[in-house]
């Protein structure tokens, strides 16, 4: 059975849950710094620069037997290392605002410690991906822009649902939850996928 549907599936799981995050992530520091240009600034430069370290870590490790289990070790990770907004995020908020009262930097430094692991580790997601689907280096540019699509595709898909619906109908918290349980069932998916096809 071939891997591409599910990789294509999860490429797109994984940029509908970043953009869904990110703007999460105007809704948890808008009550402590508020919404400005500079609190926006902050978030949208931490997913930047976490998605940039994801990408260089994501395309080292593909280079080394790249396989679905360690691929949905990626999305299991990643929703881990998103429980602790959830349950420390009021706590970590509370800290960093109490010592840094410029809000430049105090969003700065809550967008680092809210997101930049669980980010960068959906970062690792999209070069990874290409290397899984990429069978013929003539076919590899094609292969990745396919695969960008997807990705970004999900992305708008998260953009407008999140920002449309769930953040009216649910608390931050809940779809935090939400997020972090698909990724964990991705990533189930994709290793039982693995040991299915190697048995």
């Amino acid at each position: 059975m071939s891997i591409n549907p599910l990789v294509f599936i999860l490429a797109f799981t994984s940029g509908f849950i970043i953009m869904a995050i990110e703007l999460l992530g105007g809704r948890i520091l808008s009550p402590y710094f508020g919404s400005s240009v500079y609190v926006w600034g902050s978030i949208i430069s931490v997913f930047m620069i976490s998605l940039s370290a994801g990408y260089l870590a994501g395309g080292r490790l593909s280079l080394n037997n790249p396989n679905l289990t360690r691929y949905g070790g990626f999305f299991i990770l990643a929703a881990f290392t998103l429980l602790p907004t959830v349950v420390f995020g009021d706590v970590m908020m509370d800290y960093v605002f109490l010592r840094i009262e410029d809000p430049r930097y105090g969003s700065l430094v809550a967008s680092a410690l809210l997101f930049f692991f669980p980010i960068a580790i959906l970062g690792m997601i999209a070069p990874y991906s290409v290397r899984l689907l990429v069978q013929d280096s003539h076919r590899s540019g094609h292969v990745a822009g396919v695969l960008y699509f997807v990705s970004t595709f999900g992305s708008a898909i998260g953009t407008l649902l999140t920002s449309f619906y769930l953040v009216l109908w649910f608390e931050v918290n809940q779809i935090l939850i939400a997020m972090a349980s698909i990724l964990v069932a991705g990533g189930c998916s994709s290793i039982l996928f693995n040991k299915l096809n190697n048995d």
